[in-house]
């Protein structure tokens, strides 16, 4: 429509059977790279969308399997890291590093806890970078190429002595190199719409595994101070059924 209202004799009837395919291909090789940029920035979006889901990251039934373990089994990590293994998910990788090294005092945990956290949330923000470089190139591209299509439209007009005075040509040359640049900008805006909507997405993502590591590390301090003032109950309650059975056997000796 655009086209056709820029050039409404000779240009509206070819823009009018052009196809979105021939436009494509009349933008000339900088096109290229343009839809190598939109391949990219669409397989992104769609993993960065799978991975970052809520029940992916944060699982709704890992924090409470976690607790009832460390308030049933205080002290047993390895039946505490078994459950978080069989999650794989981000906050459970952040309370196993916890787990694996358990501090004495409750700012050590927070501090591995914290270490844990920002490589998770680096892993979060796995590839967006490259959607952030896409919505700043693609219409750098774009206007490359309609740059050298216009220069291409005037050196024809300029080269071409039949081409004096007849406008027509001259701006059939220019819509088509104006092609790349709408590419491009069909290319960027989504990239820009989808970074910042993902960025928005782990920055709500972080913000509830903050809040969910803050809940462990004390569940967790408590389970282990109950784990350790168990064990010398345990210990001393062995001993002495120890000694009931060596005085069982020498009264029946």
């Amino acid at each position: 429509m655009l086209i056709a209202q820029i050039t409404p004799e000779a240009g509206s009837a070819a823009a009018g059977s052009s196809t979105l395919w021939e436009l494509a291909l009349k933008g000339g090789p900088m096109m290229i790279p343009i839809a190598l940029c939109s391949l990219v920035a669409l397989a992104v979006v769609l993993e960065r969308l799978l991975t970052l889901r809520t029940r992916a990251v944060i699982p709704p039934s890992f924090m409470p399997g976690l607790k009832k373990i460390l308030r049933e089994h205080p002290g047993d990590r390895e039946r505490a890291l078994a459950y978080c293994a069989k999650s794989r998910s981000p906050i459970a990788r952040i309370c196993a590093a916890a787990i694996e090294r358990p501090g004495r005092s409750l700012e050590t945990i927070e501090k591995r806890i914290t270490e844990a956290g920002e490589h998770e949330i680096l892993r979060l923000r796995k590839y967006l970078r490259s959607l952030s470089v896409i919505a700043a190139v693609s219409p750098l591209l774009g206007l490359t190429g309609t740059i050298f299509g216009m220069i291409r439209a005037f050196q024809t007009v300029a080269f071409n002595a039949d081409a004096m005075g007849k406008t027509e040509q001259l701006a059939t040359g220019i819509y088509e190199a104006m092609v790349t640049t709408a590419a491009g900008l069909l290319v960027a805006i989504p990239a820009l719409i989808f970074y910042n909507l993902i960025a928005a997405r782990i920055d709500r993502l972080v913000a509830q595994m903050d809040r969910a590591s803050i809940a462990f590390a004390e569940d967790f301090y408590e389970s282990q101070q109950q784990g350790s003032s168990q064990r010398p109950v345990a210990v001393a309650s062995a001993f002495l059924a120890g000694e009931d059975d060596g005085l069982a056997s020498a009264e029946v000796s």
